[in-house]
């Protein structure tokens, strides 16, 4: 089945992935092997400084939503600038159908089916391409 749209709810730990068009939706959960619990500045650390990202699991990530058509990232902290930061260095063809970013802080996955929706309808509305519905 085809899906063109994607959202992904990304934090450091864990990313929730849902691919979906107006009738139908997948979803997976992609997880870091990443043994940092806590990336935030000086947090646990002797020299003042934070753990990178998890250069693999944002490629993880990444992968997933290659064949996307138009593209969400939402989640409550910096993740999911980190993950743009990585799609725009790494695969700038997947970064190019990123359509937005935004805030969300930790949603059920029909919570975040129905947000990324919702966000849809007024991003292809504005395009003038084949609205979401349901």
């Amino acid at each position: 089945m085809s899906f063109n749209h994607s959202v992904i709810w990304i934090d450091h730990q864990e990313a929730h992935v849902i691919y979906f068009n107006p009738t139908a939706s997948e979803s997976e959960v992609i997880k870091t092997r990443s043994t940092h619990k806590n990336t935030h500045h000086k947090s646990g650390s002797v020299s003042g400084s934070h753990a990178g990202p998890d250069e693999h699991y944002l490629h993880e990530v990444i992968q997933a939503v290659k064949e996307s058509k138009e593209i969400l990232i939402v989640g409550p902290g910096s993740a999911k600038l980190e993950l743009m930061k990585h799609a725009t260095k790494h695969d700038h063809l997947t970064a190019d159908k990123v359509v937005g970013i935004e805030t969300v802080d930790h949603p059920t996955d029909g919570q975040l089916l129905a947000f990324a929706k919702k966000y849809f309808v007024k991003a292809d509305a504005l395009k003038g391409d084949t609205i979401i519905t349901g």
